[in-house]
């Protein structure tokens, strides 16, 4: 059973815009996706929410971000999807939290800490409890000192789009990921347990 570290974690309720399909085609029509390596949970929700719908298409990864404009269908995380999604391009983009939280009505937990078995972790808890404190009480300073993107963007995406806790919904929302999963026939899946 793995041991994930309780009240954190990176998460959003709705769009989060920064894990997308970019696609030309219509879902439906859509055969093949190149998948950013980047995150395997990222991938998985895809291929959840696409079974979902009734579709399996075939999954590839993307060589390099460069190529991310040339393809039909592409799965982009992180900086390289929001550069992909401000810059000019001909695709349609799918947001994944998006397309969970309607799905679902719950939260998708992107990002969660992960506690090896068998040694003490009190200090690591501590330190990582310490840091998301720190995060939030900074986290305006950082939304104005950062040069990433434009302070606007910054601000809708640091402040609204994600957030950091790990609570109730989105521990529901991490049962229900592992329900699809198990239903799809993507396992192993191992039920976490959380420690404070």
């Amino acid at each position: 059973m793995p041991r994930w570290l309780d009240g954190i974690a990176v998460a959003s309720l709705g769009e989060v815009r920064s894990v997308f399909l970019a696609h030309r085609k219509p879902l439906e029509e859509t055969h093949q996706i190149f998948c950013d390596p980047a995150s395997l949970t990222s991938v998985n929700l895809l291929k959840v929410l696409l079974a979902e719908r009734g579709l399996k298409p075939d999954f590839s990864p993307l060589a390099n971000y460069e190529d991310a404009a040339f393809h039909d269908a592409v799965l982009l995380i992180g900086d390289p999807a929001i550069r992909f999604s401000l810059a000019p391009h001909e695709h349609q983009l799918w947001d994944l939290g998006a397309a969970w939280a309607e799905l679902t009505k719950l939260p998708f937990v992107f990002a969660a800490w992960a506690l090896r078995r068998g040694i003490d972790t009190a200090n690591i808890r501590r330190a990582l409890s310490e840091a998301k404190a720190f995060g939030l009480e900074t986290l305006d300073y950082s939304i104005q000192h950062r040069s990433e993107f434009t302070m606007d963007f910054r601000k809708d995406y640091l402040s609204w789009h994600i957030h950091y806790h790990l609570g109730a919904d989105e521990k529901r929302g991490i049962a229900r990921f592992i329900e699809l999963l198990r239903k799809h026939g993507m396992g192993p899946v191992h039920e976490p347990k959380y420690v404070t």
